[in-house]
């Protein structure tokens, strides 16, 4: 018997084209610890290639759901990756969807005068030329 809930609809998502983070000495940012790890890493791959929830990202990679779920939730606190869309399990549960918030992360080094910024949990937060 056929769930009625879809279980993986099309997800209408566009990241922006870039995403700078300055970071300073007067206000650090948290973009860099949570980039360190590889796990991360891992799951910023998965979602390049495509919009997942953290179930999609944990069978892909191979790794645990709370592992993949604790990374998921520090990338989002970032912004550098951001829920898109909601799932239903066949079971009726609610899936986050997740995707990339930009094309292209930006790591900039000091003050920068060419750009538009707004703070954002305590780092900078700036959108370039670019998008």
């Amino acid at each position: 018997m056929a769930s009625a809930f879809p279980h993986h609809p099309p997800v209408e998502h566009a990241p922006q084209k870039r995403t700078s983070v300055v970071v300073d000495r007067e206000d650090p940012t948290d973009v860099l610890p949570v980039l360190s790890s590889e796990t991360a890493q891992q799951i910023l791959g998965v979602l390049g290639e495509e919009p997942g929830t953290a179930s999609d990202v944990a069978d892909a990679l191979g790794k645990s759901l709370q592992n993949v779920t604790y990374h998921l939730d520090r990338l989002c606190e970032t912004d550098v990756v951001t829920p898109v869309d909601t799932w239903y399990s066949e079971k009726g549960k609610e899936m986050t969807v997740y995707a990339l918030a930009a094309e292209r992360l930006v790591i900039e080094f000091g003050g920068c005068d060419d750009v538009e910024r707004g703070s954002q949990a305590g780092r900078e937060v700036v959108s370039g030329p670019d998008g």
